[in-house]
């Protein structure tokens, strides 16, 4: 498990190195504003120095559900106000998975991007993010302090972005077939009878993503101790083949790889699944459509993320960059993201006197799970935990394709 020691260790250089030497290079100009040649006020190496008006723009790539107008429900609206009280016309390009994001950001044309731990460590090593001035954003100083230096933004000392929310990805579940909430991940790997005496084959869905060995690792953790898995992020040879192994032999189980929100609904709703990872987001969806649906972490424990909110290293809005940074650690953006999300605020004080949120609604959302959370983040092969001897990313991502054709 990730815990709060483990979060404040720095990545050692030869991690940063190994994460160079397999991303291409981006070159890093001094931002300027939209429309003309004058650079925005940026002392050396780029970083900004004074946030100025606004650009006028702002685009963003997000996951699904992070950033909402009102137009899914009018009470659900953290862009209006941030438009009328800067003039950023704020645009949104939603992903589905991590990898998404890092495409997206590798064909540039975006001032933002919120990424998971598995992509951030990615994007700063190609160059495609910048290194941000925390001293433009005041609210910085309220931010979770568990996250304010954590390894997935800071490298180096230096910041490359802004925590944004965090949360589990729970088990979701029917519960007309499971009364009781099921206590183990072993649901959605082993074939087994149900509570209802049908078997969980065709019922069940998992993460659609190469990120997702690490869900079979951290069940294998438990489950075969004998494999030595102390991080489900850092496999040797032979932890890696168990868990690729284990993530083969559960294709017989699944009815879909998700990485459509929308998607996942749906088959809950219509398509009789009955257990899956999920996110908080889908959960209260479907509570909210009065379906038969909960959520738990098992004993096991969860993978996560903790999403930061990065900027482009081309960004050609820059000043509307940081406005909406500061913006988006307000109290009340962060309460009713949480809200609507299923996520917990990174801002502690955001769980106070939110009227979406509720009084327990950090409590339920899990703030209390966070050392059950092994957070995503990026598999190098210059590992802590297995002697610098783990199965890097790219290979995680090679294989991942293999799996997923094998029917």
């Amino acid at each position: 498990m990730t815990s709060n020691t483990q979060l404040k260790k720095i990545f050692s250089v030869t991690v940063i190195a190994a994460l160079l030497s397999a991303c291409q290079p981006a070159k890093v100009e001094t931002p300027k504003a939209a429309g003309g040649d004058k650079p925005a006020d940026a002392g050396a190496g780029g970083l900004l120095q004074a946030v100025g008006a606004g650009e006028g723009a702002l685009s963003i790539i997000a996951w699904p559900g992070y950033i909402e107008r009102g137009e899914t429900d009018k009470g659900y609206d953290w862009v209006t106000k941030f438009e009328g009280d800067t003039g950023c016309k704020v645009t949104v390009k939603t992903a589905g998975t991590s990898d998404e994001m890092v495409s997206l950001m590798n064909q540039g044309g975006y001032d933002l991007v919120t990424a998971s731990g598995d992509a951030s460590l990615r994007l700063v090593a190609g160059k495609k993010v910048q290194e941000i001035n925390t001293a433009l954003i005041p609210s910085y100083a309220k931010i979770d302090k568990r996250l304010q230096d954590a390894v997935w933004h800071t490298v180096d000392g230096k910041h490359y972005g802004v925590p944004y929310q965090w949360g589990p990805n729970v088990l979701m579940y029917n519960t007309k077939v499971f009364k009781t909430a099921p206590t183990s991940w072993s649901v959605v790997f082993e074939e087994q009878k149900l509570p209802d005496g049908k078997s969980n084959k065709g019922r069940v869905q998992a993460f659609d993503g190469p990120i997702y060995i690490a869900d079979a690792a951290l069940y294998l953790m438990a489950k075969q101790p004998e494999l030595g898995i102390k991080d489900p992020y850092e496999l040797n040879e032979a932890q890696y083949k168990a868990a690729t192994d284990l993530l083969r032999a559960q294709r017989s189980l699944v009815q879909r790889y998700w990485h459509d929100t929308t998607v996942q609904i749906e088959d809950f709703s219509k398509e009789g699944i009955v257990a899956s990872g999920a996110w908080p987001f889908q959960v209260n969806q479907l509570i909210a459509a009065k379906q038969p649906i909960a959520s738990t972490i098992p004993a096991e424990g969860a993978t996560g993320w903790a999403d930061t909110t990065m900027l482009a290293a081309d960004s050609k809005h820059p000043n509307c960059a940081y406005k909406w940074m500061e913006w988006s650690l307000n109290n009340k953006t962060q309460g009713d993201l949480a809200s609507w999300f299923g996520s917990v605020p990174v801002v502690p004080d955001a769980c106070k006197d939110n009227q979406l949120l509720g009084a327990e609604g950090c409590k339920t959302n899990g703030i209390d799970n966070f050392d059950k959370v092994h957070f995503w983040k990026t598999p190098v092969a210059n590992c802590k935990t297995q002697e610098g001897k783990c199965v890097p990313y790219a290979t995680w991502s090679t294989d991942y394709i293999g799996i997923m054709g094998k029917q």
